[in-house]
């Protein structure tokens, strides 16, 4: 898991409370006032701590057989190809382009399922890339890197508290079906949440195949 902020905390509680097994949880930052009313992992006497090891304390009360490994950094380069090449499933809880891209090339490299979510203001989406499928796209079919996107962080725009909740709950979701192989995952689909009005909706991403990604794949 890239992540523990308002996605990644909802998503590893419910990963943890399956009994999951082993989980990873990658994020440099440290806990703050304004992270508490969507990072539902963290209490205000977590104001300070680094967020892994917040998190991992929480996780553990819920299920202490569930083995977390806390990794206060930044995932990049090695350390990240390492880390995706050893799991069964990615999840990206990040907030940023950048770190989106890096962890879809890892996958796709060495072919991982990644459930992707994102939510900013009252907008989340939630999309499963799959690159064991001939036919997935990965993240950059749909958001090509150094593509005119406008990046909007929710700790500069804001975002709506529950539905970082109902992302990051999907996000789990999904992860635990690719785990078990239940059901049919979201890969090649697109499932967006207007907060607002309440509403679903799910769009089909084809795999681009002159993605310089994964094209050749």
């Amino acid at each position: 898991m890239v992540g523990a902020g308002g996605l990644g905390c909802p998503a590893a509680l419910y990963l943890a409370a399956a009994g999951i097994g082993r989980l990873a949880i990658a994020d440099p930052d440290s806990v703050d006032l304004t992270n508490l009313q969507r990072q539902i992992l963290y209490r205000t006497d977590s104001v300070g701590e680094p967020k892994v090891a917040a998190a991992s304390a929480t996780l553990a009360a819920f299920n202490p057989e569930v083995e977390v490994t806390a990794l206060p950094e930044r995932l990049e380069g090695d350390a990240l190809e390492r880390l995706v090449a050893q799991s069964d499933v990615v999840l990206d809880c990040s907030d940023n382009f950048a770190t989106r891209h890096a962890v879809n090339r890892a996958c796709v490299r060495h072919a991982r399922p990644l459930v992707s979510g994102a939510a900013i203001r009252f907008d989340g989406q939630v999309a499963v890339f799959d690159l064991r499928k001939a036919d997935s796209p990965c993240y950059a079919c749909l958001f090509p890197e150094g593509g005119e996107m406008e990046e909007l962080r929710c700790a500069v725009m804001g975002v709506f508290a529950p539905l970082t909740g109902a992302i990051g709950a999907l996000q789990a979701a999904e992860a635990i079906k690719l785990v078990a192989a239940a059901g049919e995952s979201l890969t090649g689909r697109l499932l967006m949440f207007d907060a607002k009005r309440a509403e679903w909706r799910s769009v089909r991403v084809p795999k681009d195949p002159a993605c310089p990604v994964c094209g050749n794949k």
